[in-house]
């Protein structure tokens, strides 16, 4: 361990990291400026404090107005795309439901509510078949030594994934695909690389890329094919307030829509649902035309105030192209929530309401972990999810609980009806809306537990022929 600073270092041991600070310090000065006050005999020409925005660090007193304007967790302006809650689901009854675990449950509500479970897949198509599929573009990358195991895992479920889509007939040019919860891109990546591969590159001219993502993610792909010809666009939003008819690179072309996801933890995937076929103006192709407000009436700000001249104002379509399919890899049903579930009514119909969802998201956990002890759920949950971040994958619900209940076999198996029950809702909901939808196991349980696959194209595609619709 060094015992002094390098040369134009901070000087401040930092006693956690057990070694000295690394900022740059000013011209004659021993310390940087974050610790420039935190030891005895240092100097500073004004008291620091802490940053009102991030408490993570300071600023100088007399600097602060000029630091709020520049600091990097300063509020950003909202992009024109965010409609708070628009994908969120109805507010009707969404009182706060008590989150109760299931060791709170007695013996007899558990027994009841596997009763119920058991009572509403009945008719379902309970064996979810393996169809395991994958791409050529993949296959260099698959027999690279240098990718190790973690690697190649993910390298086969986007092998799959593209085998998929190549299958349904959306693997082309003339397309639009936006990846739901996009992390570094590798998908759309995969996804360019599969169209270039057979497709005449001057021709990606009419290909688009999407990419959706809340969070900051580093060792981004995408920034690889910014000089491609093809246009690739990240979007840092969450999906709940995510309105695709007011994304610009979606107005330009209005070319068919492809949304694709790799492990789109819980609610993450029924937002998407709602994002893609609920958003205004996407797929109501009969709205009637707006009525035109008398001046007494209140409007919005317009391009032109004279009503003569009104009429030949040139007013934005702001309809997108169609929705030709989707293909999404399912995980983390115990993070799904009952207000943005598009599958209510499904549940409704079944005589089931929120308390039961509730529970069953809970209970889908059992398909994960319910053949090991509730002590490694955690790490077994980071090594099937496959998922960047911790916060993205939650531990999941203990099983010590229940252990007196039910065997680790049986409560495998009802954790597997669980998650049927729950995606079933998901194929009701795309019926309902005129597509024919599939769930698969798309790679083997050896790369991921989570290995279903929801595959959807509209009920008039020739492709839909071969999609088994629930």
């Amino acid at each position: 361990m060094a015992t002094v600073g390098q040369p134009g270092r901070c000087r401040f041991f930092v006693e956690k990291k057990k070694r000295f600070c690394k900022m740059v310090v000013g011209k004659g000065r021993v310390y940087c400026g974050e610790h420039a006050t935190m030891e005895e005999g240092s100097s500073s020409d004004s008291r620091r404090i802490v940053c009102p925005l991030d408490p993570k660090h300071t600023v100088a007193e007399d600097k602060l107005q000029k630091h709020l304007k520049k600091c990097n967790s300063r509020p950003k302006p909202k992009p024109v795309y965010f409609v708070e809650n628009i994908n969120g689901g109805s507010a009707d009854g969404d009182e706060e439901l008590p989150q109760v675990s299931l060791s709170e449950h007695s013996r007899s509500e558990l027994e009841s509510l596997v009763a119920k479970l058991k009572m509403a897949v009945k008719g379902l198509q309970c064996g979810i078949e393996d169809h395991i599929l994958s791409h050529r573009v993949l296959q260099g990358a698959l027999d690279d030594p240098k990718n190790g195991d973690s690697a190649h895992k993910h390298l086969k479920q986007q092998s799959s994934i593209l085998g998929h889509l190549e299958e349904l007939g959306l693997l082309r040019r003339g397309r639009c695909f936006i990846e739901f919860g996009a992390g570094r891109g590798k998908l759309s990546h995969w996804i360019y690389e599969a169209i270039k591969s057979f497709e005449d590159q001057k021709t990606c001219e009419d290909l688009q890329l999407l990419l959706v993502e809340r969070s900051s993610t580093r060792f981004k792909v995408d920034g690889k094919h910014q000089e491609s010809g093809v246009q690739f666009e990240r979007l840092q939003v969450d999906i709940q307030h995510l309105d695709l008819s007011k994304v610009p690179l979606l107005c330009q072309k209005k070319l068919p829509i492809v949304a694709v996801g790799k492990h789109l933890c819980g609610a993450a995937t029924d937002l998407a649902l709602r994002c893609l076929l609920e958003t205004p103006k996407l797929t109501d192709e009969m709205e009637p035309p707006q009525k035109r407000l008398r001046s007494s009436e209140p409007s919005e700000p317009s391009l032109c105030d004279d009503p003569e001249t009104a009429p030949s104002v040139s007013i934005p379509d702001m309809r997108l192209g169609p929705v030709l399919g989707l293909t999404v890899a399912l995980c983390c049903h115990h993070r799904c929530d009952w207000r943005h579930y598009v599958g209510q009514q499904f549940f409704l119909e079944r005589g089931l309401g929120a308390e039961e969802f509730t529970a069953f998201c809970r209970m889908s956990s059992w398909a994960t972990c319910g053949l090991r002890p509730a002590s490694q759920d955690h790490s077994l949950q980071e090594r099937t999810n496959q998922r960047r971040g911790d916060e993205e994958h939650e531990p999941t619900e203990k099983t010590d609980a229940v252990n007196g209940f039910l065997s680790a076999a049986e409560r495998l198996q009802v954790g597997r009806l669980c998650k049927l029950l729950i995606d079933s809702g998901r194929c009701d909901f795309l019926k309902k809306r005129g597509f024919s939808s599939r769930l698969t196991r798309y790679v083997t349980s050896e790369i991921t537990l989570e290995n279903a696959l929801l595959t959807a194209v509209p009920i008039s595609s020739p492709t839909s022929s071969t999609s088994a619709s629930s």
